[in-house]
């Protein structure tokens, strides 16, 4: 039941080159750096990522991105970054843009093991009609676009269907755990940690504060510690490391 790893260097030793990973966060809130920065300096590489948006140029995401190691993404946001632009543009990157709640749902039924559900987010778009490029070709026409879905009426209503995600491995970043897994999140950083670490197969958290079990009430945890397969305690550095993506003052 100890789930707690020495560092997050072995807690992300296995993740090969190719794996699908379900990552937390939210511009840069909640987004689990230190298991981040220790995948970057394996060089796993030819990853496929789902997550609300690839960080930012230099942080989160934006470290693997920019090395190169990210092969396809599956987001809803992707506007604060120049080298994802780049990337997907210029065909180096397989993008698969999704309404917000949609991936939020998406990701919850993964793990939750429902296979599909319907949603009237999308119908009568591209979402659903298809034809959204996922990947271009260098000379900037679309080399792979999106697939119509199945779409279905309820009540008189069009829904169209989409698909539960899992994936092989989730890194998602918690305020508190213990060594069973069990995680709180704190105010915004919650966002999408918990719907990701439900989504992987093996789920690696990194906490702000690792407390014996028992010192967690059952009605304060946000993720109960069967979703989690790995825990990584942060230093006092590390847990402070947290940056403003846009920081504003009162004149």
């Amino acid at each position: 039941m100890n789930k707690v790893r020495a560092g997050a260097a072995e807690a992300v030793a296995d993740i090969p080159d190719g794996a699908s990973l379900a990552v937390g966060g939210f511009g840069l809130s909640g987004v689990p750096e230190v298991l981040i920065r220790a995948l970057y300096e394996r060089g796993t590489n030819g990853l496929k990522v789902v997550s609300n948006n690839c960080g930012v140029d230099g942080r989160g995401l934006g470290i693997l991105l920019s090395a190169g190691r990210i092969a396809r993404v599956t987001g809803s946001y992707v506007g604060e970054n120049k080298e994802f632009a780049r990337q997907y543009l210029g065909g180096e990157l397989e993008v698969e843009l999704t309404p917000q709640g949609t991936l939020a749902e998406r990701l919850r039924a993964g793990g939750a093991g429902i296979p599909a559900f319907y949603t009237p987010a999308g119908v009568g778009t591209q979402v659903a009609n298809g034809g959204l490029p996922w990947r271009y070709a260098p000379d900037g026409t679309v080399a792979v676009a999106s697939p119509r879905k199945e779409t279905r009426d309820f009540a008189g209503r069009p829904y169209v269907l989409e698909h539960g995600i899992t994936t092989d491995f989730a890194l998602v970043r918690a305020w508190r755990g213990d060594h069973h897994g069990n995680l709180v999140f704190r105010r915004a950083a919650a966002n999408f940690n918990p719907l990701a670490a439900m989504a992987g197969r093996v789920t690696v958290a990194e906490v702000e504060e690792l407390v014996e079990p028992g010192a967690l009430r059952p009605d304060e945890i946000h993720v109960p510690g069967v979703y989690v397969q790995r825990v990584v305690a942060l230093t006092a550095g590390q847990a402070a490391d947290k940056p403003i993506e846009k920081r504003t003052v009162r004149p």
